[in-house]
């Protein structure tokens, strides 16, 4: 029995992800015996470039049931049955990260379709699924949604099936995952980090601080690091002989903590932070006609712009959402080339005009106003509270005029909203750009405990 499965994901930091989607056709080798799919309420944002990617956003999960709601289902439907997926590694590493949150241990032996493929029609150019099942006339609908290459791989597998006469490759192809097994040295560095949210700094034998990381849960983290086959772990597994930690409490903290740590030390492990963590910007202008008009541009030359992003990616899509928010111009916001008549959301009722000067620039200008000052810290001064590292402890981040000043905790109501008070209560930071971007980018997807503005 073989349990044909496809799943979609947030993306974002390996063994982080959440699963957004998730479909599963039980298939006796000759037909379909049972199903099950369902969207999943992943409990975490969806990046950007997946959203493009599979069509599923945020707003479409809110109701969906979280993970723990079809678990028993799930279990039920795969009970005694191979798994199969195209690329099923990833598959069941998803399955396995979802049940491990639950505290069950999932382990099922996999046939991956890609590489049974490979070996039983090597002459294919491509074993991407789209492109594989293209050639061989297989129809596949809702492409990058669980449904729909789920089903396709049904189509694949049974072609396979078929194709394997002796079925050896078959047999040979099966895998099994057993649970890592962690090293006796490093289960006691495990053991003395807690379960909670900060940073992490690890060290070689020649107390050389090799990687800084940080995590909502840092012994969850330290031992995805001494399990994780990818090549980066398991290199950086063999040198580790030390831990130290910070608790944070506040994952903003600890973003923010975790960029400076890296940029005052800069660990061998920690190579690709050495690029700046965001790349374009978003500006504003002034048209001929008065109205407010916005434009995603490359940051590296021109530090005027209202807020910052990862990509260009990230910002068309923050624009699209805002566009909705605040029944914007999807032209004079940025997302339609400059031309004649309205743009295409007016067409749809959802633009009030202001493209064709129906709306007045008083009245449209409020509300890009209101966009820009809901989403940007430029001449803003604020106290950002958030959870602290004891419940009755708070933590705080300073900014004055634009720029972050600094962080620290407090327990006293008058130390985190006083502003002369906090200055003398927080660890100062040096003035940098990219400590801004961290507090914006955390402040557009997530929600802190409460801010003051001042």
């Amino acid at each position: 029995m073989y349990a044909i499965v496809d799943v979609e994901t947030t993306g974002g930091k390996f063994n982080e992800e959440g699963i957004t989607e998730v479909a599963i056709y039980r298939f006796d080798g000759h037909e379909i015996v049972d199903q099950f799919a369902s969207l999943i309420n992943p409990e975490q944002p969806i990046q950007p470039f997946v959203v493009k990617l599979t069509g599923i956003n945020n707003a479409m999960l809110v109701r969906a049931p979280k993970f723990y709601e079809v678990a028993k289902r799930i279990i039920e439907i795969m009970d005694s049955a191979t798994l199969v997926a195209h690329n099923a590694n990833f598959d069941h590493r998803m399955l396995r990260l979802e049940f491990e949150r639950l505290g069950y241990e999932f382990d099922k032996q996999t046939l991956c379709t890609v590489e049974l493929a490979q070996q039983l029609m090597p002459e294919q150019e491509s074993y991407s699924l789209g492109k594989l099942v293209k050639s061989l006339g297989i129809p596949i609908t809702d492409r990058h949604r669980a449904t729909g290459d789920a089903l396709a791989t049904v189509k694949l597998f049974k072609l396979l099936l078929n194709k394997d006469t002796s079925k050896n490759i078959l047999q040979q192809s099966l895998k099994s995952f057993p649970k890592p097994v962690v090293a006796t040295n490093l289960k006691s560095l495990i053991e003395s980090v807690p379960a909670s949210t900060g940073i992490y700094y690890l060290y070689d034998a020649n107390d050389t601080l090799i990687y800084i990381g940080r995590s909502r849960n840092i012994r969850k983290n330290l031992t995805q690091h001494f399990t994780s086959e990818r090549k980066k772990s398991v290199e950086l597994t063999a040198l580790v002989t030390d831990v130290k930690f910070e608790k944070t409490g506040s994952d903003l903290v600890a973003m923010l903590k975790e960029s400076l740590e890296i940029k005052k030390h800069w660990p061998k492990f920690n190579k690709k932070s050495k690029r700046k963590n965001f790349s374009h910007g978003l500006y504003t202008e002034i048209d001929a006609d008065g109205y407010i008009t916005f434009k995603i541009k490359p940051a590296a030359r021109d530090n005027t712009y209202i807020t910052s992003f990862s990509n260009s990616k990230s910002a068309k899509t923050f624009l699209e959402s805002m566009v909705n928010e605040y029944e914007l111009c999807h032209r004079l916001i940025g997302l339609e080339k400059d031309g004649t008549g309205s743009c295409i959301k007016y067409d749809l009722q959802e633009c009030r005009g202001a493209c064709i000067k129906a709306e007045s620039v008083a009245d449209y200008n409020l509300r890009a106003q209101e966009m820009i000052d809901a989403n940007s810290l430029v001449h803003k001064n604020k106290i950002i509270i958030d959870r602290g590292r004891e419940p009755s402890e708070r933590s705080i981040i300073l900014v004055e005029d634009g720029i972050v000043k600094g962080y620290g905790y407090a327990d006293l109501q008058i130390q985190f909203t006083d502003p002369k008070i906090l200055r003398n209560v927080i660890t100062e930071i040096p003035e940098d750009a990219e400590s801004r971007h961290v507090v914006q980018s955390y402040l557009r997807h997530r929600r802190v405990n409460r801010i003051v503005n001042f």
